[in-house]
C-alpha cells in the first residue's frame, strides 16, 4: 500500500493477492520498474530539450529546407584555416554560400559570419548555409545542392580529398565552375585532369606575396585595404555581357558605366581565356561574350550585371 501510494498508480487489485507475497512482491516490482521507465524516459526527453538537441535538430533541418531551395550558389568544402577566408570573401561579394565540414565545432565558428550572411539572404543579397558532413560523400554533395551550384571550392587541407572532390563534383555537375587548393605541385595536373577550372597553391601565393611586399608595398597596401577593410566594399569584379544585354552592340563609351554605376572599366576580355585589353579604348564595342573586368562597390557591380 506504501508502494502503491508514494507511486500514485491508483492500484486496485483484480485478482486478490493479499494472501500471496510472491504476488505482492511481484506487483511492486512491477509498479516501480514501470515508474523508472517512465521517469528516465521524462528526463532524457528534457534533457534532450534543455540541452538543445532538439533545437539544433529542428535548426538542422530548416537549414536544409533553405539549402534546397538555392540555385547558382556557390558551395564550400573545408571551413579550415583557407576555407573560412573564401566564405567571408564571397559573403561579402552578396554570394549564396553552402559550407561543408566534418567537425560540427567548425561550423560554430562561423557564426559571426552567419549572422550577417542569413540577414542578407532575407534581402536576396546573398548568405550562409551549414551543412555538416564529409564532402567526399557525393550525398553530401547532393544535399548541398551540387546539381544546381555555379561553383565549388575544395579547400580541404589534404590534396586526396580535394581530388576526389573535383572528380565527383564534376559527375555529378559538368558545368560546375570548380576551384581546388593543393599543396603537393604534383597533384595539380590531376586535379586538372579530374575536373577542376583552376587551381591554386597557398603556399605559391604566399610566397608571391612577400615578394610583392618588398618590391611594390604601396600597390600591395591598397589591394589589401581594398579586400581587408571591414567596412569596405570595394572589389575589382568581372562583368559578362550576356546575349540579352541591354548593352551588347553598344560601344564602351555610350554605355556610361562611370556615370551611371560608378564603376571603373579596368580591361576587357572579349572571349573566356582570350588575350585581355588593358584600359580598353572607348570605341571598343561590347559584343555578347565580352568580359568586362571592373572595379567598384558590389552594390554597384550588381546593379552592372543585372542589365
Amino acid at each position: 500500500m506504501t508502494v502503491i501510494s508514494l507511486t500514485t498508480v491508483g492500484y486496485g487489485e483484480v485478482i486478490d493477492v493479499s494472501s500471496r507475497p510472491p504476488a505482492i512482491i511481484y506487483t511492486m516490482v512491477l509498479i516501480l520498474s514501470g515508474m523508472g521507465v517512465l521517469v528516465y524516459a521524462a528526463s532524457s526527453l528534457t534533457a534532450f530539450i534543455v540541452e538543445g538537441h532538439f533545437t539544433g535538430l529542428l535548426r538542422r533541418k530548416h537549414m536544409q529546407n533553405q539549402i534546397n531551395k538555392l540555385s547558382g550558389h556557390c558551395i564550400v568544402c573545408g571551413a579550415g584555416e583557407t576555407g573560412i577566408r573564401v566564405i567571408d570573401e564571397l559573403i561579402k561579394n552578396l554570394s549564396q554560400v553552402v559550407a561543408v565540414d566534418i567537425n560540427p565545432q567548425r561550423m560554430s565558428l562561423l557564426e559571426n559570419i552567419a549572422g550577417s550572411g542569413e540577414r542578407r539572404a532575407k534581402s536576396g543579397d546573398g548568405g550562409l548555409f551549414f551543412l555538416n558532413g564529409d564532402a567526399t560523400d557525393d550525398q553530401v554533395l547532393e544535399s548541398a545542392g551540387i546539381t544546381k551550384a555555379a561553383g565549388l571550392v575544395a579547400a580541404l587541407p589534404s590534396d586526396k580529398e580535394n581530388l576526389y572532390i573535383t572528380m565527383s563534383a564534376r559527375m555529378l555537375n559538368p558545368t560546375v565552375r570548380i576551384v581546388s587548393k593543393f599543396v603537393d605541385i604534383g597533384i595539380e595536373p590531376k586535379l586538372r585532369k579530374a575536373g577542376a577550372n583552376s587551381v591554386v597553391s597557398p603556399t605559391l601565393i604566399g610566397g608571391l606575396r612577400i615578394a610583392s611586399e618588398m618590391i611594390r608595398p604601396s600597390a600591395v597596401d591598397f589591394l589589401d585595404k581594398m579586400i581587408r577593410s571591414a567596412r569596405g566594399t570595394l572589389r575589382i569584379e568581372e562583368v559578362p555581357i550576356k546575349q540579352d544585354s541591354r548593352l551588347a552592340g553598344k560601344k564602351l563609351g555610350e554605355c556610361n558605366l562611370p556615370q551611371k554605376y560608378n564603376l571603373m572599366v579596368l580591361a576587357v576580355e572579349p572571349t573566356r581565356g582570350a588575350p585581355m585589353e588593358f584600359n580598353p579604348d572607348q570605341e571598343v564595342t561590347l559584343d555578347p561574350g565580352m568580359i568586362l573586368v571592373v572595379m567598384g562597390e558590389v552594390h554597384d557591380i550588381k546593379r552592372a550585371r543585372e542589365i
